[in-house]
Formats: C-alpha cells, structure tokens, sequence
C-alpha cells in the first residue's frame, strides 16, 4: 500500500505518530507552507518566520536520514493555499491509496480532515498525538464522575502515573505543590541571564526575506530572529534554561520587571509545542537538576506542573469541550478590542511593556498575559472572541489547543469557572506588588479614582459591580462583594462614573 504521511508544522518530531511504521519505498511524507493557515488569523511575523524555519529545517533533516519528502514552500506559485488543495495536487502526481496524519492541534482543522476519506475516496487513519502524556480519551475518562474539575488532582495523578517527584509514591519534600513560594516580588538589581540566542542561518535569512516581503502588513517585528530551528539546538535551549534559569524559576516566575520580557522563565513553550522538544524529556531534565542538587524543589516542582500539570490539563479540557467551548461567553461581554493592543499606544505602562515586548518578541511570560493584557481586557469587557483571536495571533507558542482555554477559562472567565474557580481581576495593587511598572506610569496606582487614577483601580471594581448577577453566588469573591457593600455611595458612583469616562475615551479614540 503506497501512502501519504502528512506532518503538519506543530509535528516537527521523528517520533511523531504520522510516521510510524513509514517505508520510503512505498510512502511519501507531505510537508506544505499554506496561507490559510497563517492568515486566518493575521500572525505575528516572527511567529511564521519560526514556524516556517523550523519546518524546513525538519525537512531536511528527514531527508538526510533516507525519507521521500514533498515539501511545497509558501513561495510556491503552483501553491493550493490549503492543506486539502496541496493533498489533491500531491495526488494528482503519486499513486497513494492511504493518507496518515497525526491528530491535529485544532478543531477546525481535524474536522476538515475528517472530511478527506469521502473527498478523496481513500482511507485517511487519524493516529493519535502520542507527544502529550495524557491522550484525550485517557482525559475524558479521568473527568467522568467529577463534579468539580482542579487542575491540582490531574497534575498528581499525572505524578504518580509518571513516577515524577516522588519517594514511596508520595511527593518529594511532604508537598505536592509549592507555589506558595513563587510568588515573590521583583527585587532590585537581579541578575537575569539572556536568553538562548541562535545566529541566523541560510535557511531562515531566505524565509525572514520571503515573510518580510508577503506579509510585512502582520503584527510584529520580525527582526532580531533568534529562535532555535533544529532539534539540536532547542535540546541546547532546554540545557541553558536548565543551566542559568531554572535556580530563580519558582522565586520569581510570577514577577515581571521593565524590560526584562524573558526573566527567569524556560522559553520552552515554543519548542514543545511545535515538537521539536518533547514533554518528558523537559521534566526528567528538571528533575534530575533538583536530584544533582542544582535547583531548589519550589523551582524545579512549579515547573514540572506547568508542563505535566496546566499543559496537559489545558488540552483536555480544549479536545473534551469543543467545538462548543469556543461559543463561551459567561459574563455576555461585548466591547471591541481596544487599538492599543495593536499600536501599543497608551499610558499605561504596564500594558505598554507588555505589548511593546510582544510585539518584538511574539512572546510575553504568563502572568504578563494572564495579569496584564488579559486582566485589562476582563476588566473592560472584551468580547472572548477577540481576545482569543489577539493571543493567537501574536504569540508564537500559541496554537489553538493551548491558547483558546487559557484565553476563555483563565483571563476572559468566559467558561464560567469551568477551568478556573473565580476571575483572574486584579486591580494596580496586584501589577504594583509582582512588578516596577508603576513607578515610570502616568498613572498613579496610589490615586483610586479621577482622571490620574490607575485605571485598574476603578475598572476592577466596576467590573464585579456590572457582573454582580454572574458572579454573587461564587464563594471565592463573597469577600469582594462584602467590601463594595461597605464603601460609600460616592466612592461608588466615583467608580462608574471614572469606569464610564475612560470607555467613552477609548471608543473616541483618546489615548489613554
């Protein structure tokens, strides 16, 4: 049987479920650059110049090792533009009478080769993505019965399945988690390493010239590159982080400082998630940092449960709720996103930092998108729909299955509390404690209402105060419902009016 092995560009692995069992006398791996996959939503450009790096790369390197590949480059003019339209056109060319491919990461995608096998009139096995460490049926059945869902039990029973941390299968150290310390503030002077730096090789500088030229309308700067493209040198990218970062992880994961976008933090997201670096061998990586005595328990354990815990967790919650998920709008939020986050221009400094990062880096750290962009856009009333479509966009780590949960259960609470028990609000004491902002603002995050109030202080509790229907029945926020009550009817009206004038600004196009 002559068949076709598609490896889409978040699959850039050899373990990868696509190829198993692939015999280059009787397959041909398809691999295809299309627009529709980096312009239904507009991308960042560096994220399509490191997606695109990176598959090339890959291509080569399975060539090297004895693998028939058709690769179609986005250049291409004979290009279909689709993943189906580059399928028929391989077609037209080989005799296949298979099609394979590894579980995509989204559901627009799946569903459309869901309808291949009818189209094409040929079987196409959809292998599951053995790259995660949890399938979707084993997350299915790990939900069924549970009334509440706490991403806290998934990560130990992850644990415990993986023998991870343990002593007589009980946690390291008496605790199963320790975030409690790591949520220490920026201190002064701290000395954070740089980044995993790549130089530009041949082939990136000829795909940073073809994105530069296609899309050079996208969002983001494309220049300094220096993502890693190969396996080998993100396997140096886990070994630096491990090396320089990982000690200071846990103290100061939660703290953000004035242009400093990278801090303590792995960088590893981009790696994972596009295949070129696999889950377990980022854990045991860590693990054995903390067993050589070289990274304390608090940092290594926050961040094995982000990888093992938060990730795994976010995609089965994505593959158990769509496509319906999608649609979630709890808190029936309406407004448009604002500019800023495109331009950048604002007065707000914290957001300022975040977006100018984002838009150099196509990446910001966690609390920076949960705490900062996406708390802003809580507080607004951002309709989820397009604060989803913003983080997608503009992160190159971003794919759907991450991306869409993280956005509707965690920053929009779109899911109502699904994901997440309460929202993510925070008001300017919160970006004050875990980071400098503040202090080189317009704002003063002292002042709580009038015009040089910090925003965040009068949105956050405009924010519970319209959404109280919604949210009086959650037990986690009774508290903040108890202290509103108690203000004065002035302070409450200073709240809506102060909450009023800065959307009017907004929607006349004021810089605010």
């Amino acid at each position: 049987m002559n068949s076709l092995h598609l490896v889409l560009g978040d699959q850039l692995s050899e373990v990868i479920s696509s190829l198993e069992g692939y015999n280059s006398e009787q397959g041909v791996i398809l691999m295809c650059e299309v627009l529709e996959e980096v312009t239904y939503v507009k991308h960042h450009k560096k994220k399509i110049a490191f997606i695109f790096s990176a598959m090339r790369h890959f291509a080569e390197e399975l060539k090297q090792r004895g693998y028939k590949i058709a690769y179609t480059k986005i250049e291409d003019p004979n290009n279909a533009g689709t993943f189906k339209g580059e399928v028929e056109r391989l077609l037209e060319n080989h005799n296949i009478n298979k099609i394979i491919v590894t579980h995509p990461g989204e559901y627009r995608l799946l569903n459309d080769i869901k309808n291949w096998e009818a189209y094409f009139g040929m079987p196409v096995e959809i292998r599951p993505d053995t790259r995660f460490l949890c399938s979707t049926e084993e997350f299915a059945n790990w939900v069924e019965g549970r009334k509440n869902l706490r991403m806290e039990h998934f990560y130990r029973s992850m644990r415990k399945k993986y023998s991870i941390l343990l002593e007589d299968n009980k946690p390291v150290g008496g605790q199963w988690n320790y975030d409690a310390e790591n949520r220490k503030p920026p201190k002064n002077r701290l000395q954070i390493p740089l980044p995993y730096i790549r130089p530009v090789d041949a082939i990136t500088q000829t795909v940073l010239e073809i994105v530069a030229e296609k899309f050079g309308d996208h969002f983001g700067d494309l220049q300094p590159f220096y993502f890693a493209v190969t396996r080998d040198h993100a396997l140096d990218a886990l070994q630096n982080f491990i090396e320089q970062r990982l000690h200071y992880f846990g103290d100061y994961q939660d703290a953000m400082i004035e242009d400093e976008p990278w801090m303590y933090h792995s960088h590893l997201s981009f790696y994972l998630n596009n295949g070129l670096l696999l889950p377990l061998e980022c854990v045991r990586a860590a693990e054995e940092s903390y067993i050589k005595g070289l990274a304390p328990l608090n940092a290594v354990e926050g961040f094995i449960r982000q990888v093992i815990g938060w990730r795994e967790y976010i995609r089965g919650i994505y593959w158990l709720k769509m496509p319906e998920y999608q649609e979630q709008n709890f808190l029936n939020a309406h407004r448009q996103l604002p500019d800023f986050y495109w331009t950048k221009n604002t007065k707000m400094n914290c957001v300022q930092q975040c977006i100018s990062e984002t838009e150099k880096n196509s990446y910001s750290h966690h609390i920076q998108r949960l705490m900062i962009t996406g708390n802003l856009a809580l507080l607004l009333g951002v309709n989820p729909k397009y604060v989803s479509e913003w983080f997608l966009s503009v992160y190159a780590d971003a794919y759907e299955w991450v991306e869409l949960p993280n956005v509707l259960g965690m920053a929009s609470f779109a899911d109502g509390g699904y994901l997440a028990s309460k929202p993510y609000a925070a008001g300017g004491s919160y970006i004050n404690k875990m980071s400098n902002y503040c202090g080189n603002c317009s704002y003063k995050v002292s002042q709580k209402n009038g015009h040089d109030a910090c925003p965040f202080n009068f949105l956050y509790w405009d924010f519970f105060d319209r959404n109280r229907d919604a949210l009086k029945s959650n037990y986690r926020i009774g508290m903040i419902y108890s202290t509103f009550d108690k203000m004065p009817e002035g302070k409450k009206q200073a709240i809506r009016n102060d909450s009023k004038r800065f959307y009017k600004d907004i929607d006349s196009g004021k810089i605010v």
